[in-house]
């Protein structure tokens, strides 16, 4: 079986949770022993997601090249094809939607329930796939996303403990014709990168959904973007949250305006990572004892 024949199978129940009844016990336990990804629905009104929508077309139709930076998308690049998958970075600073999407109340009480309170954020982007856009290479996400070279990481290293939480918004219907995400249900258990003996295609499901559904999943489950073979645009902002102490994909205070920086939120501050002081110049800190339960 091929990608292609993946798209006639029944649709896979990923569980779905509002905010009325957010279980973050019942979501955890799915993120790490489950499926690997749930659903939250209703989070966000029509009118801010169309916004979120016409600011992302802006911005990429303004990159028609595809000129920046993407992942996963070696062969596309190989077929000089790269230009239908665009991402917009640094969204941030593009409109005010973004910070309300990044933080939003639902999102935060489920990824402090899954990474901790401190948790931050390592990248908010939007991918988009125009018509006949190819998908990506199955992967995992950073920081495990180059574990096929598992040489570079700690011995012993596993997914028994969280190091990523990915937050996928839907701009536009993810079906199986657009290139919804395929994914492995339960390859999170067991930290490996896929390769082409696993048989991916053969066994993937996809995150099926709606317009304004947020699919929240443990970036060590394996997926992939899949061909969008329709006629119209599959786009959804991308939000990657670590540990503290996990170093960002993204440097993003030194992206934003020094104001916006100034003027953040509680929330907002604390997903730039301007909570955590490390790493720090300690032989300029000021003295007195800064760690330790007595602190």
């Amino acid at each position: 079986m091929n990608a292609i024949a993946t798209s006639i199978r029944p649709a896979f129940p990923l569980r779905v949770f509002t905010e009325a009844a957010l279980d973050t016990d019942a979501i955890v336990a799915e993120l790490l022993e489950g499926a690997g990804a749930v659903i939250l629905r209703g989070l966000f009104t029509p009118a801010e997601i169309a916004e979120a929508r016409r600011i992302v077309m802006d911005e990429s139709d303004a990159d028609a090249g595809g000129a920046k930076v993407t992942h996963f998308q070696g062969d596309a690049e190989k077929a000089g094809r790269i230009n239908l998958q665009r991402r917009v970075w640094n969204l941030l600073a593009k409109g005010e939607i973004f910070s309300r999407m990044a933080a939003h109340p639902a999102i935060m009480k489920v990824m402090r329930a899954f990474l901790g309170t401190e948790f931050i954020m390592g990248s908010i982007a939007a991918n988009r796939i125009l018509p006949g856009g190819p998908g990506q290479e199955p992967h995992i996400d950073y920081p495990y996303w180059d574990y096929h070279s598992p040489e570079t990481h700690p011995a012993r290293i596993n997914s028994s403990f969280p190091l990523n939480g990915q937050v996928t918004i839907m701009l536009d219907p993810f079906t199986a014709e657009t290139g919804a995400t395929a994914f492995v249900p339960g390859t999170q258990r067991e930290l490996r990168y896929p390769d082409e003996g696993d048989g991916f295609f053969d066994r993937c499901e996809r995150m099926l959904g709606e317009v304004g559904d947020t699919v929240v999943f443990f970036g060590a489950v394996w997926h992939c973007a899949m061909p969008n073979r329709s006629q119209v645009d599959r786009s959804a902002i991308i939000t990657q949250y670590l540990p503290k102490f996990v170093k960002p994909m993204e440097n993003l205070p030194a992206a934003l305006p020094a104001e916006f920086v100034k003027r953040a939120s509680p929330d907002i501050r604390q997903l730039l990572g301007l909570n955590y002081p490390y790493p720090e110049v300690l032989d300029a800190a000021r003295g007195g004892n800064k760690e330790g339960r007595g602190y």
